[in-house]
């Protein structure tokens, strides 16, 4: 006699309603935008610390004016290219970067025109003379000794700007002796007086003096070995020198 065996029928398995899934994305997205929101609202969302590096003509007042954000604002606006490019509509900036660090730091570092000379300037101010022949007030107030002072210049003088980007481009170091520089025109326009630490004045052009101060140092120590004193040097395309107490008149050349 055959034995049936009877399988139970399987209990199906009840589908979940498509409502409750609906309502656990909403919830999700609902507290991620309350998260969000407090997270945007909170001090770590915000500029904590704005830190200028490597200016030493433009003030940090000028700089923060330009690039235009103060503490406080969202740190999650700034675009650090937009804010470079408004810092360097600063006169004295050449290039500028920015560097944002997370939580709040903004880091801008600058790299200025060189230096060429610096003067006092009509309000009695020391200022400092750039490449391209702008002036712009000293930060400290006091003249540094890497660099000659101009005396006796206008800005409209058609030699001032090919001056200061001559003298912009020369080394510190060879311009240590010298401390100030004034126009001395004859028929070269371009003719200078050179007044230096050593106690020497040096008459040349301003075409020639990257060349001539390469030597400089050689002219003055030769001069004092064979006249034991200090005098005026003629650096142009003859090169002489007259001890002050022998020097009766000008010379023209």
């Amino acid at each position: 006699m055959s034995s049936k065996l009877t399988i139970p029928p399987l209990k199906s398995v009840p589908k979940k309603k498509r409502g409750s899934r609906k309502l656990l994305t909403l919830l999700v997205v609902f507290f991620i935008s309350v998260f969000a929101y407090l997270f945007f609202q909170s001090p770590l969302a915000k500029i904590s610390l704005i830190e200028i590096n490597g200016n030493e003509v433009a003030t940090s007042g000028q700089i923060g004016q330009a690039a235009g954000v103060v503490i406080g604002d969202s740190y999650f606006k700034v675009k650090s290219n937009k804010l470079a490019a408004r810092v360097e509509m600063v006169g004295a900036v050449k290039t500028a970067s920015v560097v944002k660090k997370f939580p709040g730091q903004i880091i801008i570092t600058i790299t200025e025109y060189s230096k060429a000379a610096y003067r006092i300037g009509a309000n009695g101010q020391p200022e400092a003379i750039l490449a391209d022949g702008t002036p712009h007030l000293l930060n400290n107030k006091t003249f540094p000794s890497n660099r000659p002072i101009l005396t006796g210049w206008d800005e409209g003088n058609t030699e001032w700007k090919h001056l200061c980007s001559v003298l912009a481009a020369i080394p510190d170091e060879q311009l240590s002796d010298v401390s100030e520089i004034k126009p001395y025109p004859n028929v070269f326009e371009d003719r200078i007086k050179l007044y230096t630490r050593s106690r020497f004045e040096v008459i040349t052009r301003i075409s020639l003096l990257q060349e001539k101060l390469l030597n400089l140092p050689y002219y003055t120590s030769e001069f004092k070995k064979k006249n034991g004193t200090t005098g005026v040097l003629w650096l142009l395309d003859q090169d002489r020198g007259i001890p002050f107490e022998l020097q009766a008149s000008p010379v023209t050349s």
